[in-house]
């Protein structure tokens, strides 16, 4: 009979690929966690990893046991979860991931209210790229996400919470009319400066202005948005900003923004959560703040 620990093991030295890295995050030693794979192996009589030189691999029915072994601990985790639950939401532990084209703008102001409303929330965030935040979801490790909208999982509920508009970005040298509103035309005359590959704001501000990837004429993806700005204000490009942003990026930064012509292109930033989540609730709640929040920094912007 394959135990929970067996299938944790399992689990994390497929995620890991190091048999000593997941011995260590498991809380075990190495030689006891590879005990009980070899005994995985010989109830299921299958081989669960090849050994390479630096690390594991999974074989292909390693893998395939991993990913059933990640959804079977998100399960338990959620039992868990729901004998935990009271009648107060945003109580005990709470694992929130956020992309990284949120974090910096939403989390500074929601954490204090969030402390203030909900003292026995005991929050831990991680902020991380779009797929990477769904696959901890899908196994457990998260809880909830922000993230922008749509997800196309089956698995997973979600809820909108804001709409947040992009403004075009230019350098303050390039005198324009205030009355001149962006247009993707605009932009293909000139240099579009994006985040890097994986950045979901990437392929939002390309669907905007109606290119692809090698239309851009970019040298290089920046790594975040203050990057970016910076590049705009020493005239190496344009580029398109969130609204929640604007407050933190734009201000004295040597940049001019435009509105875009209607209907304004925009992102929908909302949660995500498993459907076999019993924190539902909790979730509601969560939603209240981030756009009571978000509502607040727009209000703020040009």
């Amino acid at each position: 009979m394959i135990t929970l620990r067996q299938l944790r093991y399992v689990e994390a030295i497929a995620r890991l690929g190091h048999f000593g890295r997941a011995a260590e995050q498991c809380s075990v030693t190495q030689p006891a966690l590879s005990l009980q794979v070899k005994l995985v192996e010989e109830e299921l009589g299958v081989s669960l990893f090849e050994r390479l030189p630096r690390g594991v691999r999974p074989t292909p029915e390693g893998a395939e046991i991993a990913r059933r072994a990640a959804r079977v601990l998100a399960e338990v985790r959620d039992i868990s979860d729901f004998a935990r639950i009271n009648r107060e939401p945003l109580t005990g532990p709470l694992n929130l991931g956020v992309i990284p084209t949120v974090a910096p703008y939403l989390l500074p102001p929601m954490l204090p209210l969030l402390r203030a409303r909900h003292p026995a929330l005991k929050l831990r965030v991680r902020e991380s790229r779009t797929e990477h935040l769904l696959d901890a979801l899908a196994d457990g490790s998260l809880d909830v996400l922000l993230l922008a909208l749509p997800v196309d999982r089956p698995e997973f509920e979600t809820m909108a919470i804001l709409e947040d508009r992009f403004l075009l970005a230019m350098p303050a040298s390039r005198k324009i009319s205030g009355k001149v509103k962006a247009t993707a035309e605009l932009i293909k005359d000139d240099r579009l400066l994006l985040l890097e590959e994986g950045h979901c704001l990437r392929d939002q501000a390309l669907a905007v202005c109606d290119l692809r990837e090698s239309e851009t004429g970019e040298a290089f993806g920046a790594s975040s948005l203050s990057t970016i700005v910076q590049l705009v204000a020493n005239d190496l490009g344009l580029t398109l900003l969130p609204e929640i942003c604007l407050s933190v990026e734009a201000e004295g930064r040597g940049i001019t923004l435009l509105r875009f012509a209607d209907p304004e292109p925009q992102r929908t930033l909302g949660l995500a959560w498993r459907k076999s989540s019993p924190r539902a609730a909790d979730c509601l709640a969560l939603a209240d703040v981030v756009g009571e929040v978000g509502r607040e920094r727009k209000a703020r912007t040009v």
